[in-house]
C-alpha cells in the first residue's frame, strides 16, 4: 500500500477505506509515514474548522460506586476507588456551570453515572439552562436512555449528548453493545447532536478492533469523534496492561480525522496534549469535580485541566481558540 496515495485521496476529501485505515494505523508511531499522516489530518482539521479549535468543559452532578463494571473508570464498584456516594446540590452545579461560561468554555457538559435517578438530572439541568446565557450550549453525558428520555433531554434545553460505543463494549464492561447503539440512535431521533470518541484506548487493542471503532463512529455522522488512551487506575487489574504513549494517541487521533466525512467537523483527543492538537485534534476538555480517569474527588486538583490551560495548549500548537458557542455541536 503506498502512502503517497493514500494522502492524496485524502487531500481529493474521500474517507480511507478499513484497509487504508489498518495500514496507517500499523506504522510505527515515530515514523516519517506517521507524521506525514498527522501533518494532513492537522490540515483537513483546520481547514474544516477554519483553524479555530474548541474547549470544551464538563463537571459531575455526583459520585457513586457504579454497577456498570466498567474495568477502566474509577467509578466502577469493583475497582474500588469510590466507595462513598456524593452529589452536587443545583447551586453548586450552577456555580461550576457559569464558572466555566466565564471562562469561555465553547460547550458545557452534565456528567452523571449511570445509576444516578434520570429525574433527579432532568431537575438539575433545568436549573443551570435557566441561569446560563441563552446562547449557551449544555451538553449531557448520561448513560443509555429509551427515545422518550432522550426526547427530555432536549426538552430540557440540552444540545447533544456525548456517547461512545467504548472498545471491548460488554466484554470490559457488563453493559450491551446493542444497548449503547441504541441509545446513540435514540439521541439523534430525539433531536440531539451526538458526540463520539474512539476510546480508551489500550496497548492490547489491534489496529482491525480500532478501524472498525472508526468506521463505526463515522456511520453515525456524530458532532465530533476522536481518539483518547486509557488512563490507568492505580491497583486495578486493568492497570496491569498498561498505557500507550501521547504519541502512538497522536497517532490514532491523525488517522480517526482521516477516517471521518468532512460534515465532521470536530476531531477530539483527551487527555489534552500538544502532540494530539498537532495531530489535528480541534478539541479539548476541561475538568471539575469527579472524573473517571482521576482517583481525586475533585479532579481540579488531580488530572483535570482548566478551560485556560487548554487554551494555551491549543495556541503553544499554532491554532486559534473558537470564541462563542460550539460549531461542532450547532453545525446543523
Amino acid at each position: 500500500m503506498n502512502i503517497n496515495y493514500i494522502l492524496s485521496k485524502s487531500k481529493d476529501g474521500n474517507i480511507l477505506s478499513r484497509e487504508e485505515l489498518i495500514y496507517l494505523l500499523g506504522l510505527s508511531p515515530d515514523s516519517v509515514e506517521t507524521y506525514m499522516v498527522m501533518a494532513e489530518a492537522n490540515r483537513v482539521s483546520k481547514e474544516l474548522s477554519d483553524g479555530k479549535a474548541e474547549v470544551h468543559a464538563q463537571f459531575a452532578v455526583n459520585i457513586a460506586p457504579c454497577n456498570c463494571g466498567c474495568l477502566f473508570c474509577s467509578f466502577a464498584k469493583i475497582n474500588g476507588v469510590f466507595t462513598q456516594s456524593t452529589e452536587l446540590s443545583p447551586e453548586q452545579a450552577i456555580s461550576y456551570a457559569r464558572q466555566f461560561e466565564i471562562d469561555g468554555a465553547n460547550a458545557i457538559f452534565m456528567m452523571s453515572t449511570a445509576q444516578y435517578p434520570f429525574e433527579k438530572f432532568l431537575e438539575i439541568s433545568k436549573e443551570v439552562k435557566n441561569s446560563l446565557k441563552a446562547t449557551t450550549t449544555l451538553i449531557a453525558n448520561v448513560g443509555d436512555q429509551s427515545l422518550s428520555n432522550a426526547v427530555k433531554l432536549k426538552e430540557a434545553g440540552f444540545t447533544g449528548v456525548y456517547h461512545a460505543l467504548r472498545l471491548r463494549e460488554g466484554i470490559d464492561t457488563y453493559l450491551s453493545l446493542e444497548a449503547r447503539k441504541q441509545s446513540i440512535l435514540n439521541f439523534k431521533e430525539a433531536g440531539l447532536e451526538v458526540g463520539t470518541c474512539v476510546e480508551p484506548i489500550g496497548a492490547e487493542h489491534s489496529n482491525q478492533e480500532l478501524a472498525d471503532m472508526i468506521e463505526f463512529t463515522a456511520s453515525i455522522n456524530p458532532a465530533f469523534s476522536g481518539a483518547a488512551r486509557r488512563i490507568s487506575i492505580p491497583n486495578t487489574a486493568i492497570a496491569k496492561r498498561g498505557m500507550i504513549s501521547e504519541l502512538r494517541m497522536a497517532q490514532i487521533v491523525a488517522v480517526t480525522r482521516l477516517g471521518m466525512p468532512r460534515s465532521v467537523k470536530g476531531n477530539c483527543t483527551h487527555e489534552p496534549c500538544s502532540l494530539g492538537a498537532i495531530a489535528g485534534a480541534n478539541l479539548f476538555w476541561a475538568e471539575v469535580g469527579a472524573n473517571p480517569r482521576d482517583i481525586e474527588a475533585k479532579t481540579e486538583d488531580g488530572r483535570g485541566e482548566t478551560v485556560k490551560s487548554c487554551c494555551t495548549i491549543f495556541q503553544e500548537s499554532n491554532w486559534e481558540v473558537l470564541s462563542g458557542k460550539s460549531c461542532y455541536y450547532n453545525h446543523k
